[in-house]
């Protein structure tokens, strides 16, 4: 009798947990319910990822960075961001922007980034957010290839230096040598191009134009020491896409590590300019 009672209760039992389990909509719906409450994974994939495209912008008018020659997009920050959509698994799609509205455009979304030789700026900051830098540059003091008289700023003192007129290199060479033996040009390379001639000793020049003559021009002149202060070139993103920013600056890391990076700056700057 007891073994027949103990019986009754387990059946009781069992077809209780049936009518609950009936109740809630059956088992199924009772494991789909566990899984929903339970706090969604934090969204790591960037909408670049998701279009399986990187659309980057640049002026195209900064040779040898970017520019167009018969009719494409080519440079340095061209190549650069093709090996960085490479690396992300995307295709890449290089597009020109004027420079006084690129930032106005990625706000936008006109693209997803820039790449296009940008300084990153506290000012600039404020608009948008940088990856960590990919190329460094800033004022730097050229001489003729075979000058061995100048290896230092100090050693300016007294000397004729060429800068491009109303520029800021103006503003640090006259605290170098005398105002009167600063001489203005209208361009860069016509400056360089007076250093092989020797009718100046040295020319103040951001360091890239400088790495571009020598490259384009073959011109016979040489770096001089550290550069006089240095700019530090980022890729710019809208805030509020801290997924893409994080993608980009692991890519920007791969193509360092695995010599990418090396290859383009050597190719178009005859030398690697990460700066570091």
């Amino acid at each position: 009798m007891a073994k027949v009672f103990k019986t009754l209760v387990v059946v009781v039992v069992l077809a209780l947990g049936v009518a609950v389990l009936a109740g809630c909509g059956g088992t199924d719906t009772t494991t789909t319910t566990a899984i929903t409450t339970t706090a969604p994974a934090e969204e790591t994939t960037s909408t670049v990822e998701a279009k399986g495209e990187l659309t980057f912008a640049m002026s195209g008018l900064y040779k040898p960075f970017n520019y167009k020659k018969d009719g494409e997009l080519v440079g340095f920050d061209v190549e650069i961001g093709k090996a960085l959509a490479e690396t992300m698994g995307v295709t890449p799609n290089p597009v020109t922007n004027p420079w006084e509205t690129i930032l106005e455009g990625l706000k936008s979304k006109k693209y997803d980034a820039i790449i296009g030789s940008m300084a990153i700026t506290e000012k600039r900051l404020e608009q948008v957010d940088f990856t960590r830098p990919y190329y460094r540059s800033g004022a730097q003091v050229f001489v003729a290839a075979g000058n061995n008289t100048i290896a230092s700023p100090e050693d300016l003192a007294g000397k004729k230096i060429g800068v491009v007129k109303a520029s800021t290199f103006k503003d640090i060479a006259v605290t170098l040598t005398d105002e009167d033996k600063v001489v203005g040009y209208d361009s860069d390379v016509i400056a360089l191009q007076d250093l092989t001639s020797g009718r100046i000793d040295a020319v103040i020049t951001d360091a890239v134009v400088g790495f571009a003559a020598i490259m384009e021009n073959g011109l016979e002149i040489k770096d001089v020491a550290e550069p006089l202060y240095v700019d530090e070139m980022g890729i710019a993103v809208r805030k509020e896409d801290t997924a893409l920013l994080d993608e980009l600056n692991a890519a920007l890391e791969a193509i360092i590590a695995d010599g990418t990076y090396d290859q383009i700056s050597q190719k178009w700057l005859g030398r690697n300019i990460l700066g570091e």
